[in-house]
């Protein structure tokens, strides 16, 4: 809303939200008099619970970050390609995050028809994989989608000084981490246990949910012990990221600047937040799943307004698009989402327009762990890794042999104890 203020402030604007709605009224069965309305803003889960939307003939339809709806048989998909328009845009940095099929799906939305059919461009997309292992090459066979969209597709780019002249410059850096002792006790214990469940010739929907649940208690751990035992003090010296945390903070603090440090765990949050305290000095703010949509804008506007508030940390699916937060200089990703993609868009939070200083990215990397692995795995051009990103994350390590998979998992002591 801030921003439509900003360039049309004459705008009559109605948010079709539950949060901004009165209960009393029916307000996911009856539309109300939009008659002096000129634009109404909602969501894509609101959308999905108030089908009056779809009964109503829009002029023009506009879809913010837009890879909402790549999965074209979920609900929320199927709720926004009912809506009628004579417009219709879909803005999205991701237009492809992982697999053709994500692309399939904003088509099918934009210009219905163009692709064909899911099951048409599904294996269409095979096909090119298969002739792509064939060639011995990757990207030949796609020139023939390339000319197909490229008349419907208006692509704007960071790095093109002639869109955004004055933009700084973004630099990843790894922040390898090392394993506390107490870290690798419980690592190699939770891999000797997958090992012997593994052996017990677990199969179909049980070893997959075996799986994710070791995938998880390796990551909690790679945090912190107590992140995975549920209960006890954190101590932060039972953390080698905590530790790493520490010292990156510490400059970050001596500068005055600000910081944005992401994790996809919530639980971990309030621990992260005092720690943090402890070494600003000062407070800094929150968000999460189950922040109040009110309390977001407030908790945006005193992190862009105030400088008592040096850090915020924010849950990766909360925080990790809608949101500008370009006071801060610097991005923490205190463990990995297993999608560049997701976490490009999280620290688009801090890089974008209106950023003053150049962002510094640390992307948290446990030495020796899976942590390791899977990193190397995504900044790779590896068939696995491609597998990897095009099924939603660790899901595809469930398919794996137990071979391949605790290979993955496999702890290298030395590394871990930052030796080599």
């Amino acid at each position: 809303c801030a921003e439509i203020h900003k360039f049309s402030p004459d705008l009559k604007i109605w948010i079709a939200h539950s949060s901004s709605s009165s209960k009393t009224n029916n307000i996911f069965r009856s539309p109300p008099d939009l008659s002096s309305i000129d634009l109404v803003m909602t969501t894509y889960a609101y959308v999905h619970r108030a089908p009056w939307l779809s009964e109503i003939s829009w002029h023009v339809i506009v879809l913010d970050e837009a890879q909402n709806i790549k999965n074209p048989v979920a609900k929320q998909t199927q709720a926004i390609k009912k809506l009628s328009s004579h417009v219709r845009f879909a803005l999205t940095g991701t237009p492809l995050e992982n697999r053709l099929l994500d692309l399939w799906s904003l088509f099918d939305f934009v210009a219905p028809g163009l692709l064909g059919s899911s099951r048409v461009f599904s294996n269409y997309g095979k096909q090119i994989r298969i002739q792509n292992q064939d060639k011995g090459g990757e990207g030949h066979f796609y020139a023939a989608v390339r000319q197909l969209v490229g008349p419907y597709i208006l692509r704007r780019l960071k790095s093109d000084k002639q869109i955004i002249a004055d933009l700084p410059d973004k630099v990843e850096i790894k922040a390898f981490c090392s394993l506390t002792k107490a870290q690798i006790g419980l690592y190699q214990h939770a891999l000797n246990e997958l090992t012997h469940r593994l052996a017990q010739d677990v199969g179909g929907v049980q070893r997959r949910g075996l799986v994710l649940s070791y995938l998880t208690r390796f990551k909690q751990i790679c945090n912190h012990p107590t992140q995975w035992r549920g209960h006890g003090q954190y101590d932060a010296q039972e953390s080698g990221k905590f530790i790493r945390l520490q010292e990156i903070c510490a400059e970050i603090a001596a500068k005055q600047e600000k910081v944005l440090v992401f994790t996809q765990f919530k639980e971990i949050i309030p621990a992260l937040h005092e720690y943090l305290t402890f070494i600003f000095g000062q407070e800094g703010l929150t968000l999460h799943g189950q922040t109040p949509i009110k309390e977001r804008a407030t908790l945006v506007k005193a992190f862009e307004e105030e400088q008592a508030f040096p850090f915020f940390i924010l849950s990766l699916k909360a925080g990790g698009t809608g949101l500008t937060l370009t006071k801060a200089s610097h991005v923490i990703h205190f463990d990995r989402w297993w999608n560049p993609a997701v976490e490009n868009q999280a620290t688009d939070r801090a890089y974008r327009i209106g950023q003053k200083r150049n962002v510094l990215v640390h992307k948290f990397v446990c030495q020796g762990t899976i942590e390791e692995k899977i990193d190397a795995l995504m900044s790779s051009k590896k068939e696995l890794s491609d597998e990897l990103l095009a099924q939603g994350e660790e899901t595809v390590l469930t398919e794996l042999s137990n071979e391949e998979l605790l290979n993955i998992v496999s702890l290298d002591i030395h590394r871990a104890l930052g030796e080599s």
